[in-house]
């Protein structure tokens, strides 16, 4: 079917269940592809932490047909690039290659996706890698409390999970793990295979037919753990490190809450990418406290993570959060003018519209808007919802969300 909503998208569904999802772009030489699952850390049992992203490294380490070295070959050789990554609730296997070898990406990209075969050997080796993945984020202050901040949040749930999993488990796992958490996850009718090039859809389809048609159809009628219970605490850890780190945060607005883009434009106003953000503005350009500070807003099927963090010098710390405080009392206290709101809508929508100027990007936005919300939000779709957003809708988001008592506040202090 086509999606008559959605002019400028294709979708079809193939008996199977999955979804073929394109957009022609005129003009483009380059065609990225790839496959996006509905599948992700949160979908690990106890003894699996780690099992989703481990999967996604040997997914390019054999198949029932290529070695290794052949998968890694395949589309380099013809100046593309294959990638993958895994998130909370998602796992995607992508390529980008000159449009000529669309077909070489596409009947590489099913391969690994339904085909690997885990070998013993590379899991060894792959597993020494995971380590030294682990290794280095443990190293990356930055990286590793907005890490730990899930666990802090989220605590016992599985979302609060490190997305790499532990030492412990990630030393432990066999083929026989990968096999049976992909029975148990991996389900066609969540799984969409979505593209943008030069292509008009009706070669896609062609494609898809020929590498996805005799795929069985797999259904796993998963239930997710929603996310309860939050309560608001403060951490304080010890570190050989030079900086103090702070991040301070809250769960926030689910995917599928309508609140969620005005939580979208208070956070982009707070300490969004523009260096006109209140943060920024509040904390480096007038007292010149932090090198970086920057808030973000993360969505999942159930609840959100909202978060901002900064380092400064162990010293300022005190000082540091008392400034972002005040910014967010602020925005509790004191509604927007007409002249605010309106620069702050336009500075978003400017955002979002060059952000959807890299294909790339868009093919993925496009994967998971459909896997999430079974469309695709179009930009004059999106603005025109922020067109609507009141200075009252910002303040009543914020005295929902910015209070102090709902606040957590994770800290590494140089020891």
């Amino acid at each position: 079917m086509t999606l008559t909503k959605l002019p400028d998208y294709h979708i079809h569904t193939l008996p199977n269940g999955i979804r073929v999802l394109h957009k022609q772009v005129p003009h483009t030489k380059i065609a990225h592809c790839g496959f996006m699952m509905d599948i992700g850390s949160r979908d690990e049992l106890p003894h699996e932490l780690g099992l989703a992203h481990f999967w996604e490294h040997m997914a390019f380490k054999g198949t029932q047909k290529r070695k290794s070295f052949h998968i890694l070959n395949r589309l380099e050789s013809v100046g593309g690039e294959l990638n993958a990554y895994t998130t909370k609730e998602k796992i995607s296997f992508y390529a980008s290659v000159l449009e000529n070898h669309f077909e070489k990406a596409f009947e590489l990209l099913t391969d690994i996706t339904f085909n690997s075969t885990f070998p013993g050997k590379e899991i060894e080796k792959e597993r020494g890698v995971i380590l030294e993945e682990m290794a280095m984020y443990l190293d990356t202050p930055e990286d590793a409390i907005i890490d730990e901040f899930d666990s802090v949040v989220f605590k016992d749930h599985s979302l609060g999970n490190n997305i790499l999993g532990t030492r412990e488990s990630v030393s432990g796992f066999q083929r026989e793990d990968f096999q049976a958490f992909i029975k148990r996850n991996l389900s066609t009718d969540k799984l969409v295979f979505c593209s943008v090039s030069n292509w008009p859809f009706e070669k896609v389809l062609k494609l898809a037919n020929k590498y996805l048609g005799d795929i069985p159809t797999q259904t796993r009628n998963r239930e997710r753990t929603p996310f309860t219970g939050y309560q608001a605490q403060t951490l304080v850890s010890e570190k050989p490190i030079q900086q103090a780190h702070c991040i301070i945060g809250c769960p926030a607005y689910s995917l599928l809450d309508p609140r969620r883009l005005t939580f979208f434009t208070l956070v982009n106003i707070l300490g969004g990418p523009g260096m006109n953000s209140r943060l920024n503005m509040g904390v480096r350009e007038k007292y010149g406290l932090v090198y970086s500070i920057d808030a973000n807003y993360s969505t999942y099927v159930d609840t959100g993570m909202f978060g901002i963090y900064f380092g400064t010098e162990k010293k300022q710390l005190k000082r540091t959060v008392g400034l972002v405080l005040k910014e967010l009392k602020q925005l509790r206290e004191k509604p927007m003018g007409s002249v605010q709101l309106h620069t702050a809508k336009q500075q978003l929508m400017g955002q979002l519209a060059m952000a959807e100027e890299s294909n790339m990007g868009l093919m993925m936005m496009m994967g998971k808007s459909i896997l999430d919300l079974d469309t695709i939000e179009t930009l004059n779709e999106i603005f025109d919802q922020i067109k609507k957003i009141e200075a009252k809708d910002l303040l009543d988001i914020a005295n929902d969300t910015f209070r102090e008592d709902n606040l957590s506040f994770l800290q590494y202090i140089p020891n």
